[in-house]
């Protein structure tokens, strides 16, 4: 038969790996099917039969052999005279099969025929690929870096998909350079006209949580649950941890031997600060850990409220803060309380200090160097002793110490 060779059409279907046989035949058998309505406004005496190897196609067409004068259905019957210009032997009760010549259809409706066969063949890749991320989102791919832009970067799975990392789901510090391998999350799938967007991000926890499942054997084995993550991207990030084993200790196990474990994750993530700790339903506990590295003295809880007070040393609120407030954000993030700092007796007098150097202009030197051998470096720790003992210790008269004292007691109302 003068038939339509589609083998570009299966081609595409053999290349879709992920589209069954099946649905490819259906597919088909549709197209033409609907060619067929539109020429004899029926399909149902005709079997389309798809050889998917060969890449072509071809269409019987079945009626009745009744006796001349009887036709009352041309689709479904013949006249037994036009039967027997095909085969001789025919006889009226037998089915006639008759090959349809496709050319009978027209140049024109086999061209259309072949368009719907490749959108078809189009659409049905879409929905393979949508399901096929739909059901990877959360996880870890590596894919190949195919082009750069200032918004963007357009990158390649292992089977040719285009996937999208875009500005705001990338690490500040991130550089890509065509043709290198970059680990990402599975974001979204998103639809842009009608076509589907695989989403990538370097920038979410759960991109966090996949690595550590990957270097931590405990968390792939689920001995270890990672209760928490809050990060800023390339710059800190904090994990809560809890182990279902009380042998295993859950921090120690994330950081490894020498921080063996942790170090990996912190080069993928272009050294951004990864604390590790325990998580404990007891609050107070938790906001104390949250603050890490910072050391506190006391809090004050209002679990009402989900407010926390925290007073700290001097010299342990910049680190409570942390950079650009970074340390104390993910804190009240990771625990879900506001989190105010402050310095520890913060509304008494402040104690200041002056070295004794520093009034050498209103006392003498000699007095200065007396009071310095009995280890009175400052102002403050001479105000701190009576006169006579100053005066004993530092072999000194009690009117010179007098004068001393009345000098620096008056910086400090200056002050």
């Amino acid at each position: 038969m003068a038939s339509i060779n589609l083998i570009e059409a299966f081609q595409e279907f053999k290349e879709a790996e992920n589209i069954d046989r099946p649905t490819m035949m259906k597919v088909v058998e549709d197209v033409f099917k609907t060619l067929l309505r539109k020429k004899f406004t029926s399909d149902e005496n005709f079997d389309v039969i798809v050889n998917a190897e060969k890449g072509d196609l071809e269409i019987f067409r079945r009626r009745m052999i009744v006796e001349d004068g009887e036709v009352q259905d041309p689709l479904a019957e013949v006249a037994y005279s036009e039967a027997i210009k095909i085969e001789p032997d025919f006889e009226v009760g037998e089915e006639l099969y008759e090959e349809v010549d496709m050319l009978d259809f027209g140049r024109r409706a086999i061209l259309a025929a072949k368009q719907t066969l490749a959108s078809r063949i189009s659409d049905l890749k879409k929905n393979v690929l949508v399901k096929k991320y739909d059901d990877r989102i959360g996880e870890i791919i590596n894919a190949e870096v195919y082009q750069v832009w200032k918004k963007e970067v357009l990158l390649m799975d292992e089977e040719g998909n285009e996937l999208i990392l875009p500005k705001s789901e990338q690490i500040p510090q991130d550089y890509f350079k065509k043709g290198e391998n970059v680990r990402a999350v599975v974001s979204r799938v998103d639809m842009k006209n009608n076509s589907p967007v695989i989403i990538l991000s370097r920038t979410s926890p759960e991109f966090l949580a996949k690595l550590l499942e990957i270097e931590v054997p405990e968390i792939f084995d689920g001995l270890i649950t990672i209760r928490k993550i809050v990060r800023e991207p390339g710059e800190r990030a904090k994990v809560a941890v809890e182990s279902f084993d009380d042998r295993i200790d859950p921090v120690g196990a994330c950081v490894g031997m020498k921080g063996s474990r942790i170090h990996g994750i912190v080069r993928e993530l272009k050294n951004e600060n990864i604390d590790v700790i325990n998580w404990t339903n007891n609050i107070q506990l938790l906001i104390q850990r949250s603050l890490t590295p910072s050391k506190i003295s006391y809090m004050d809880l209002d679990t009402e409220n989900k407010h926390a007070d925290v007073y700290l040393k001097a010299d342990q609120i910049s680190l409570a803060i942390g950079r650009r407030g970074v340390n104390i954000k993910l804190a009240c993030e990771l625990t879900e309380y506001d989190i105010d700092v402050f310095r520890e007796n913060e509304g008494e007098l402040e104690e200041f200090d002056i070295d004794l150097d520093e009034f050498s202009d209103e006392i003498e030197t000699w007095v200065i160097d007396q009071l310095k051998r009995i280890g009175c470096d400052t102002a403050r720790s001479v105000m701190d002793l009576s006169v006579d003992e100053l005066a004993n210790r530092a072999d000194l008269e009690k009117e010179t110490v007098e004068d001393v004292k009345r000098i620096l007691a008056k910086e400090f109302e200056k002050e």
